[in-house]
């Protein structure tokens, strides 16, 4: 019996990977700690800091251009700790073929103090997931994301709008896409450092050439779980050949 997965979906790009070309061994660690970061208190609701992880071997590369998406999900509770399972997979966006990377066990332990309540609660039988057509896809606020009045600053809060919707597009048309337009975003609520931002891409139409992608982004407060939708917007994405021209969108 185990929790829902929850998802982090990043691209490799060249300032990732190493001098072969190939993704960044530390990298790919910091994707998977955080992924059981988030898992953990999403699942304790409580300050959780990373104690150990089992031996991880890197069983494929993951190469510049790849979707890489690390998924992580509760395999044992104790009274103050808990193991998180982390897979990252890499994906090759246009011809979609996905292959295991590594995968690992990540000890957290819960910090006590006044927002820690031991002893953590047990595991929960896995929940399907919601069949929206959604793609999912959740992230952590840092210091180095934040203006100054220490909100999630509004470019960081596009890109990864922007990141979600060329996902949801490339994985929808299986082809090289990029971002012809953006409707009017509007940010109904600040996120602040160290929450959780969640976001939710629908591919709601598809032209000739284009998709058009609607895409939510919620946040969510990780120690009292207050969830609140921050912004909308509606991105066209548009299919182009190796001379960056539109091509039809093969369904």
């Amino acid at each position: 019996m185990t929790d829902t997965p929850v998802r982090l979906i990043e691209m490799i790009f060249p300032g990732d990977v190493n001098h072969h070309g190939t993704l960044f061994g530390g990298v790919a660690l910091a994707h998977m700690d955080k992924i059981a970061f988030l898992a953990a208190t999403l699942h304790g609701r409580a300050p959780f800091v990373t104690a150990s992880t089992q031996k991880i071997d890197f069983s494929a590369p993951g190469r510049v251009g790849d979707i890489v998406e690390a998924s992580g999900r509760i395999v044992r509770v104790g009274t103050s700790s808990l193991d998180v399972e982390v897979e990252l997979i890499a994906e090759e966006p246009v011809s979609g073929d996905r292959r295991l990377l590594t995968r690992g066990i990540f000890a957290m332990v819960a910090v006590k103090g006044p927002d820690t309540r031991l002893p953590l609660p047990p595991v929960a039988p896995a929940r399907a997931p919601a069949e929206d057509g959604a793609l999912r896809m959740v992230d952590i606020v840092f210091p180095q994301h934040t203006d100054h009045f220490g909100t999630l600053y509004g470019g960081d809060a596009l890109k990864l709008m922007g990141k979600a919707a060329f996902i949801a597009a490339t994985r929808h048309a299986r082809a090289v896409m990029v971002m012809a337009a953006s409707d009017r975003v509007d940010f109904t609520s600040p996120i602040r450092e160290g929450e959780m931002v969640e976001l939710a891409a629908r591919v709601v139409h598809t032209g000739r050439s284009s998709v058009q992608v609607s895409v939510d982004l919620v946040a969510e407060h990780l120690l009292d779980g207050d969830r609140r939708r921050a912004a909308s917007s509606m991105f066209t994405m548009v299919a182009v050949d190796g001379d960056g021209r539109p091509t039809p969108v093969v369904r």
